[in-house]
């Protein structure tokens, strides 16, 4: 067997992993190192980072002070019977190890105990070696060493050069990270967006919390939800769409700003932008109106531009620095109502009428034939307009869509639009690169005002029912009988971390944001590994 596999074709097959394996725990036996022990204690320790970080500067090295390093063999070089030179990996970076016959502390080894000794290493087994620090002639950083590497956990599966097929990555993430940089680096530009998300709001005196994830009714958005059912309730539970309704209620209870970054779980479709299982970030905060809301969503994305710039620039350099640019200054916002009525050259029905749907439709069925819109309700109808006309100007530069109609936005508060006498919401979206990447809008406050709106929508989804799928809802009572407590003037925002670290990572699919891709590639994994 070749010490390290170059093609991920070794991983093609069930039936070839499984006599490759065999003959590597073959070979493990002969030189009897099949044996993964426990890691002894050991003062001088370090990890890889540190020993880079201590021995940065040349001046610092060579060193006298012994060293344990611990990580996995990236790749395996042998220069004669005598020396050999090993390059391992841990805490995401990598360092030369030499091991030398002449160098090491037993004046008992010979060549062929010290060939011996090395012989079994293959790429991907995590050792244990312990030396000091040298500068090899070129001026490498190398740990050499005063002792025969230890295997502490050997790689019985080969771990290829490298992973193309996005099949074959999707199946064998943890492979494909080992291998693929790029990977790698997504992952932990993800953890540093949540990091400088949580960081800014901490700074604006926000409460971090955690809300209900499975509940008697999922709330807080137009979704279809996931159903299961439990031995604590007759009826069936609902994983959430959103922390919204949550998150108000303590607003309610005299938080007045708080925030939550957690998963939510929507029983919908899988795309490049869309995974039923995702990550939000929402924060609600008294006395805010659509104005200030606007304001922090701009200063939380310059904050994230600078960081992202800042990380990849110094670590992550696998990655592109972001592709758009930030404008200096307000950025650019667009009534929704006006703004598609300048386009489409005509004035929109009362939309707050029930007739308003088939009016509309008429309207653009005389005018723009050519639009796709047979069978949708008014809200998204009027989404599909938004995309079809607004959107795309946010290609080439932040875009801030506002005031959409109110039956868009049910839990929103309302007004009159001066411009159009359309009742509309305090809502605005933000669009970048042709994206959204968040929504945000001044809370529905009056009790009786949001059971209608409750019941409006309870409608809207009964009349768009089609065969096999779940009821049309119903009124969340307990969330109305929240507000007769008194929930203050409140601004709500949300975003999908998953879009945000696409945007600034320039992953063209959701699933190369997420730590084992989209659910059908996480179906998919248990579903091979129970047939293999």
């Amino acid at each position: 067997m070749t010490q390290s596999m170059s093609s991920e074709s070794e991983l093609a097959t069930a039936a070839a992993r499984a006599d490759t394996v065999q003959q590597r725990i073959q070979k493990l036996q002969d030189y009897d190192v099949l044996r993964f022990p426990r890691l002894d204690h050991k003062v001088d320790r370090m990890t890889i980072p540190a020993f880079r970080e201590k021995f940065e500067d040349e001046a610092s090295t060579p060193a006298a002070k012994s060293i344990t390093l611990e990580g996995r063999i990236m790749s395996i070089r042998r220069a004669g019977s005598k020396l050999v030179f090993i390059h391992i990996l841990g805490g995401y970076q990598q360092v030369q190890v030499m091991v030398h016959l002449g160098s090491l502390a037993s004046p008992s080894l010979n060549p062929e105990v010290f060939r011996n000794a090395l012989h079994p290493l293959c790429r991907g087994d995590i050792i244990s070696v312990t030396g000091t620090a040298i500068r090899t002639k070129t001026g490498e950083l190398t740990l050499r060493t005063l002792e025969l590497p230890t295997i502490l956990s050997p790689a019985l599966a080969p771990l290829p050069e490298k992973l193309i097929k996005e099949e074959t990555k999707v199946l064998n993430r943890h492979v494909d990270l080992l291998v693929n940089r790029r990977t790698s680096d997504i992952l932990r530009l993800r953890s540093q967006i949540i990091k400088s998300m949580r960081d800014f709001l901490h700074e604006h005196d926000f409460l971090e919390v955690q809300t209900p994830i499975l509940a008697e009714s999922a709330g807080g958005a137009i979704a279809r939800p996931f159903l299961t059912a439990t031995t604590l309730s007759e009826k069936q539970l609902a994983l959430r769409i959103a922390p919204e309704l949550w998150l108000k209620r303590l607003v309610v209870g005299g938080n007045d700003k708080v925030f939550e970054i957690g998963p939510s779980f929507r029983n919908e479709g899988i795309d490049t932008t869309h995974n039923p299982e995702f990550t939000s970030c929402e924060f609600y905060s008294a006395y805010f109106n659509l104005k200030e809301l606007i304001q922090m969503t701009q200063s939380l994305i310059i904050r994230l531009h600078h960081d992202v710039n800042q990380v990849i620039a110094t670590r992550l350099t696998s990655l592109q620095k972001p592709q758009f640019s930030i404008p200096d200054g307000q950025w650019r916002q667009v009534e929704f109502i006006p703004a598609l009525e300048d386009i489409l050259g005509f004035n929109f029905p009362d939309l707050s009428k029930p007739s308003a749907l088939g009016h509309l439709t008429s309207l653009l069925a005389e005018d723009h034939p050519s639009l796709d819109i047979s069978g949708m309700p008014l809200n998204k109808l009027l989404d599909h307009l938004a995309v079809t006309y607004l959107e795309d100007a946010s290609l080439s530069q932040p875009l801030f869509i506002i005031n959409h109609p109110a039956c868009m936005s049910p839990l929103s508060k309302s007004f009159i639009c001066p411009k159009t006498g359309q009742l509309v919401s305090a809502r605005a979206e933000l669009f970048i690169d042709g994206r959204e990447i968040a929504n945000m809008y001044e809370e529905e406050n009056d009790p009786f005002e949001q059971r209608r709106k409750f019941q409006l929508q309870v409608e809207t989804r009964a009349s768009s029912l089609v065969a096999g799928e779940e009821g049309p809802g119903e009124v969340d009572e307990s969330y109305v009988q929240t507000l007769q407590h008194g929930l203050p003037p409140t601004g709500g925002w949300g975003c999908g971390v998953d879009r945000i670290v696409m945007l600034f990572s320039g992953a063209p699919r959701i699933g190369e944001t997420l730590s084992f891709g989209n659910l059908k590639n996480v179906v998919s994994l248990a579903q091979v590994a129970k047939s293999s």
